[in-house]
């Protein structure tokens, strides 16, 4: 009988190894001037290389922005100065940087983790942006702080609809407490009322337009 002479390691065909990692694309330049153009993502990234932890709190990272901001430190910074800079991160810039793949971030725990794409954009956050000409450099200083400018004026926006809100329940609670009979009809005709309330809107409504 003859033997046979095939191999077993020759019918075993190579497979990927199972360790292997698809590798990461790195950031084109458009991408990293659009990222750097704006001056809180380049403070958030800055943080985020300063700091020894791999993931961070988005609200620790908001407070330090803010501070930077406004030349202070985070034990100094007023609630409003901590807010508007919270509300921007939150609802603008840390989305535009998970969206680009350069952090992962977990909107509901407030958590933020850099990827290695981070790694591509930290040599830059201690200049003014990527490029090098100073046309490109203003040209990006007034794109970020108009992003900035309307980050803010949501901020705004949002302050005051929560006013308007308020001011609306306190209505409907004193309207209910008057049907109830909980607050006598005597001390609050509904003409009275009405123009409580009429004044109240009208107050709310040239503090907006002037403040």
């Amino acid at each position: 009988m003859t033997a046979s002479t095939d191999s077993p390691i020759a019918n075993v065909q190579s497979e990927p190894h199972a360790d292997s990692e698809p590798t990461v694309e790195p950031l084109t330049q458009d991408d990293i001037f659009h990222l750097l153009q704006n001056e809180r993502r380049r403070a958030v990234l800055r943080y985020l290389a300063q700091s020894d932890e791999d993931s961070v709190r988005m609200r620790d990272v908001a407070e330090q922005v803010a501070a930077w901001e406004n030349d202070t430190t985070v034990q100094q910074l007023h609630s409003d100065e901590r807010q508007r800079v919270y509300i921007a991160l939150y609802q603008t810039h840390l989305p535009k940087l998970d969206d680009s793949g350069v952090i992962e971030y977990n909107q509901s725990r407030g958590i933020v983790t850099p990827t290695n794409h981070a790694d591509q954009l930290y040599p830059f956050i201690e200049t003014a942006n990527p490029t090098e000409t100073p046309a490109t450099q203003d040209r990006s200083e007034h794109v970020g702080e108009a992003e900035d400018a309307e980050a803010d004026a949501n901020d705004d926006d949002l302050a005051w609809s929560n006013y308007y809100l308020g001011l609306s329940s306190v209505s409907a609670l004193l309207l209910g407490a008057i049907s109830l009979s909980l607050v006598p009809a005597a001390l609050l005709s509904s003409y009275l009322l009405s123009v409580l309330t009429v004044a109240a809107f009208g107050i709310t409504a040239l503090g907006q337009r002037f403040l």
